[in-house]
């Protein structure tokens, strides 16, 4: 095979992948995307590989195709430096924060393409079917070993997918294949069982038994082959229908539950505010007193009484909605500003505000927080209930390896860290009285972390995020995209609450209900508020997912991890025969007992 070939079909593959997630949204994507990699590794001929070079090449296939994928996929990540400099859209801000941003999407990609390149190494080395088998066997023989190769290939997927997500640096686990599924309500529904990253398995299965049949028959055109089954791929249709009617069986299943009148949900009528505050003003002192006041005159059109009656039960303003530190520590406010104005505020009505803020306890602890104040008559300062974020994003709220070049010269780009939070402990909402599961910027896209809030209690999901570093760029889509599937692992309602989008409600279905949009022109960078209901169900489902977490990509990768184990045992015994020296033992069989 030319050397040139397999390389343009794997950046084939990566590039193809990329319309599956947003700004394209071309689901079709997820289901071919990987023939082009699959024809490269896995090539029809026995002839169109060197052995001896297959495993380094394979994995150089890999990372080109992982390579084609993120730089597209990521390249919004170019903004944060850019915004640091001061830009405010996509013109020109200068070569320093434009080369750094340039920067920052390499090297995540480069990071994230490794994965890539071990599925890739995986797969040609243990996966790979056995052509004289699957193209010349029986159909029973032909059909197990399609069904073993293509289990293999899905396994290693998810068991690579889990640990890009948590190796690391904590992982980054962003629009894995999961994910580009997103639009399709029904096969999603598995997410409360598997996760996200085990909704991966089903379509890198699904192609790779389809991807056996085609070379069944291509070898039967040629001559060189005689099985005619197809029964791997009618198994894996049968698969896939099954997932099918687990989705059709679980939306009936929700929506009955949520309209039961004997057991009707708690409705929490929600305001969720959308500044759209640039981050360069955000900077700047002086814009300070226009965005205390915008933000309580948003809050204000729908949370004061009116004739004696409140309208809202819960507002929520977004991650570092204020640019003051909630107890002014640097002292940039006159003394007990911050105490009037929210105990001011909170008098408007009997309601409660929910708010991202920073918080420093001294001046060397800061923490991204949430703070939950409860309105009405009574409404103190003194009562609030705080939350500090569990799980900080590296290069962005904390600068790993800090004193260790190269990671010492981003200093002075990062010049503190934010310290994480200790509690999973859900907030209280005194009325009506539902736990919130409190969720701050990326937090809503770990699926691990949102479930050591759940509990067989009313609950719902709150996102407060400040996307504006990324400008408006897709970033807003693609985060929301990895979001909503929060909402089908726990069965939880969720609200996102965001300064420039995507502020939104989610029901149990991971289907979003109302978005804060411009109706004609559907444009989500505007500021405003968006008012709704949360129905919220009186008993907390507890999902497989919530319960074991992430245990199906556990299991994957135990059993990508014994193929290895036993191929490298197998090599050893052969290596110590070949020379003579004893070999390492293996388990007793049945017989030798």
């Amino acid at each position: 095979m030319t050397s040139w070939l397999p390389r343009i079909a794997a950046i084939l593959s990566g590039f193809i992948l990329t319309f599956a997630y947003p700004r394209w949204d071309f689901e079709s994507a997820v289901w071919f995307w990987l023939l082009p990699l699959l024809w490269a590794l896995w090539p029809p001929k026995p002839s169109s590989f060197n052995p001896a070079s297959r495993n380094r090449s394979s994995f150089f296939l890999g990372y080109l195709a992982g390579l084609a994928f993120f730089i597209p996929n990521l390249f919004w990540i170019r903004h944060s430096s850019r915004v640091i400099a001061g830009a405010v859209d996509d013109r020109w801000i200068g070569w320093g924060p434009e080369l750094m941003g340039f920067g920052a999407v390499i090297g995540l990609s480069g990071y994230c393409a490794l994965y890539f390149a071990l599925w890739a190494w995986f797969v040609a080395r243990y996966a790979r079917p056995q052509l004289e088998v699957l193209t010349k066997g029986t159909w029973q023989s032909s059909t197990l070993e399609s069904l073993r190769s293509s289990f293999l290939a899905a396994a290693a997927w998810v068991a690579c997918e889990w640990l890009r997500s948590t190796t690391v640096f904590t992982g980054f686990g962003w629009n894995g294949l999961g994910v580009g599924l997103h639009q399709n309500q029904v096969l999603i529904q598995i997410a409360d069982v598997v996760g996200v990253m085990g909704l991966s398995f089903l379509p890198v299965f699904v192609v790779c038994t389809g991807w056996h049949t085609l070379t069944r028959l291509v070898m039967l055109y040629r001559g060189t082959g005689t099985c005619r089954t197809r029964l791997d791929f009618t198994f894996a249709m049968i698969v896939l229908l099954g997932v099918v009617g687990y989705g059709y069986s679980r939306m009936i299943t929700v929506n009955a539950a949520m309209r039961n009148k004997e057991v009707p949900p708690i409705t929490v009528r929600t305001l969720l505010v959308q500044p759209n505050i640039p981050q360069v003003v955000r900077w700047t002192g002086e814009g300070a007193p226009q965005i205390y006041q915008r933000m309580a005159d948003l809050t204000r059109l729908y949370a004061e009484a009116r004739d004696g009656q409140t309208y809202v039960d819960l507002a929520i303003w977004p991650e570092s909605a204020l640019p003051i530190n909630l107890y002014d520590v640097y002292d940039q406010l006159p003394p007990g500003e911050h105490v009037k104005y929210f105990n001011d505020l909170l008098s408007l009505g009997d309601f409660s505000l929910l708010s991202g803020v920073d918080v420093l306890v001294q001046r060397d602890e800061p923490h991204t927080s949430m703070a939950l104040f409860r309105g009405g008559v009574d409404a103190q300062f003194s009562t609030t209930q705080f939350h500090h974020k569990y799980h900080l994003v590296p290069f962005g709220e904390y600068l790993p390896f800090r004193e260790i070049p190269p990671f010492s010269f981003l200093k002075g780009v990062l010049p503190g860290d934010f310290r994480p939070g200790t509690k999973t402990e859900p907030l209280l909402l005194a009325k009506p009285k539902v736990q919130i599961i409190p969720l701050i910027c990326f937090e809503d896209t770990v699926g691990r972390v949102a479930r050591l809030f759940v509990r067989p209690e009313p609950q719902m999901i709150v996102n407060v995020t400040n996307d504006g570093w990324f400008l408006q760029s897709e970033q807003t889509a693609v985060h929301l995209a990895n979001a909503k599937f929060r909402a089908i692992e726990l069965r939880r309602p969720m609200v996102r609450a965001t300064n420039t989008g995507i502020s939104c409600f989610i029901d149990t279905l991971g289907k979003v209900t109302s978005t804060f949009a411009d109706p004609e022109t559907g444009n989500t960078f505007l500021e405003g508020c968006l008012p709704g209901e949360v129905l919220v169900p009186i008993q907390g489902e507890m999902t497989i997912y919530a319960r074991h977490g992430d245990w199906f990509a556990l299991l994957m990768l135990g059993g990508c991890a014994v193929v290895v184990a036993s191929g490298i045992l197998r090599v050893m015994r052969l290596t110590a025969r070949n020379s003579g020296t004893p070999a390492p033992p293996s388990a007793p069989t049945p017989l030798s007992e």
